[in-house]
């Protein structure tokens, strides 16, 4: 399945295929110096058979989790390109989750005012929603994805066969971004979770969330209009992050906690069913007021007030501006809060 994302001069092709990761350098130029960027917690050998098609390649391995997103690792990487003379015309390929993607995105956008950048997604989230629409960050001052760059890659290569290395856990978590946009964008999605087998249907879950987020990015490549809702769930979701630790609850957890207020309360019991399927419905003690604070940060804030997007009816949305203040005691309001 190729997906083409049109953004004119940054158009490219994002490929679904069961083994693509084996025929890399069918759809990548690796004849070049290539800085593969994975994780600790990814297998070594996906990043090992991309490199087996490079000519020059150089393996980073980064620590897991979201404190690799930070300053001092996005150094390290300009660093390591520095030192073994990297030029415009080489390259950096993400092997790994959103962690790796938002990395390597933005050190790629960077390293000499930008050089290409592939993205191969390991993760669920990752395949679905993080990998494509040129998002690329790291954390910063305790705030997440704060720092960093709109920087679209070159291609997407998503290979689903990957996922079956993947802790159920973490499989949950992507589905939590594909129920987001089930929820503002596309009902009979959303009946496919409640109905059907998830991991029967997973393919299907991919491609159409892929297509609403491609529909999306086209009509609204850096967020000033209808791009908000694809950050629907996330302005509480991230104030969830930054309140627990970042390991304790990954993101995908967090959103799912943050979609249930900006849900009427009539739908409410379906999504929290759904949620419950997905094995996202925690319940644990927040600090409010770290969730106001970082609010108040968020991108989508102006002053004591935030764009965020709401669901009446499944498979449409409203975004409203609404006072920060607002948002928490919605939140508060619901069951866990």
């Amino acid at each position: 399945m190729n997906i083409h994302l049109d953004l004119k001069d940054n158009s490219y092709d994002i490929i679904v295929e069961r083994g693509i990761l084996e025929k890399a350098g069918e759809h990548i130029n690796l004849n070049r110096r290539v800085l593969v960027v994975t994780d600790s917690g990814v297998p070594a050998i996906y990043a090992q058979t991309l490199a087996k098609h490079c000519k020059s390649p150089i393996i980073c391995t980064v620590e897991s989790g979201e404190k690799s997103k930070s300053i001092e690792t996005f150094t390290k990487l300009l660093h390591i390109m520095l030192d073994n003379d990297f030029s415009r015309k080489d390259c950096v390929v993400a092997v790994g989750g959103g962690v790796v993607g938002d990395l390597s995105g933005f050190v790629a956008s960077a390293y000499m005012r930008g050089v290409d950048f592939y993205n191969i997604p390991t993760t669920l989230l990752s395949q679905i929603d993080s990998s494509i629409g040129g998002k690329t960050a790291i954390n910063f001052g305790g705030i997440k994805n704060i720092v960093g760059a709109f920087y679209q890659p070159k291609k997407v290569l998503i290979d689903p066969e990957l996922l079956k290395t993947l802790p159920e856990r973490q499989i949950s978590n992507g589905l939590a971004e594909a129920v987001k946009m089930a929820l503002t964008s596309d009902k009979e999605l959303f009946e496919i979770f409640e109905n059907k087998d998830i991991k029967d249907n997973i393919d299907e879950i991919i491609i159409r969330s892929l297509n609403i987020k491609k529909s999306v990015v086209e009509q609204d490549e850096k967020e000033s209009g209808i791009r908000k809702i694809l950050n629907f769930g996330h302005t509480i979701g991230h104030g969830i992050e930054s309140s627990v630790n970042m390991e304790e609850l990954f993101h995908g957890e967090c959103v799912a906690l943050g979609l249930i207020p900006m849900c009427d309360e009539k739908i409410r019991p379906r999504v929290v069913s759904v949620l419950k399927k997905c094995n996202l419905y925690n319940l644990i003690d927040f600090d409010w007021n770290i969730i106001s604070e970082v609010m108040f940060h968020d991108k989508k804030a102006d002053g004591d007030t935030v764009a965020v997007t709401t669901v009446n009816e499944i498979g449409k949305y409203e975004i409203k501006t609404l006072k920060c203040s607002q948002v928490i005691d919605m939140a508060k309001s619901c069951p866990g809060g």
